[in-house]
């Protein structure tokens, strides 16, 4: 899960840029979805067929800081029955 807000105003630039960075990771994850919300926010999830939960797998960069109003989140969550 990646989440990032955007400098004030660059909302759609900074879902542009999220929804471009996804499609080009190094390889493809099993799903994708882009999110927006309220305060210009940003949420990217991806899905991954991986082995442990500390897989080295792609992940999408920080954007440049002017796009930014902080760093960015990350976080890695698994399914549970």
């Amino acid at each position: 899960m990646w989440e990032a807000r955007a400098a004030q105003g660059r909302g759609p630039e900074l879902l542009e840029w999220a929804r471009e960075r996804s499609r080009v990771l190094a390889y493809e994850p099993e799903r994708r979805e882009v999110f927006r919300a309220p305060q210009d926010r940003v949420l990217v999830l991806t899905w991954w067929e991986a082995e442990a939960f500390d897989a080295e797998l792609p992940e999408l960069p920080e954007p440049d800081a002017e796009l930014i109003t902080r760093p960015v989140h990350r976080w890695r969550f698994e399914a549970v029955e």
